[in-house]
């Protein structure tokens, strides 16, 4: 469990910015960002004043711009914890919002693989 909290402060010039708290002093969070079991690159996190604060920049990836629903998880990488998602749609209207919903439990099952994975090793 983490005690990480990441908050959305705006989507602009295709850059999703938040604002990560909860850090420990002097630690600076290790997060990481999927799109299709792929890390996302260019993800910044800058240290605030207050020292346990940070602002995050995630670009988008240019292969999240197409038809249909496309998710980014953002995952606290010590943890294994999901801090946040970036749903995003284009192109025909989807019917309803159940394709979205499954789209995020896909990628969180993504993460449950791999924690899963990760015991069975460290117990073997």
């Amino acid at each position: 469990m983490t005690k990480l909290v990441l908050t959305k402060t705006k989507m602009r010039q295709g850059i999703w910015e938040g604002l990560l708290t909860g850090a420990s002093a002097g630690s600076k969070p290790n997060i990481l960002v999927t799109h299709q079991g792929n890390l996302v690159p260019g993800v910044s996190i800058t240290a605030l004043d207050t020292g346990t604060d940070y602002a995050v920049n995630i670009p988008i990836p240019l292969d999240a711009i197409s038809d249909g629903m496309q998710t980014l998880l953002i995952i606290d990488a010590d943890s294994e914890t999901k801090l946040g998602s970036i749903a995003l749609m284009a192109g025909e209207a989807l019917g309803d919002d159940l394709l979205v919903e499954v789209e995020l439990l896909r990628a969180e099952l993504d993460i449950l693989k791999r924690a899963f994975r990760r015991h069975c090793l460290e117990t073997s």
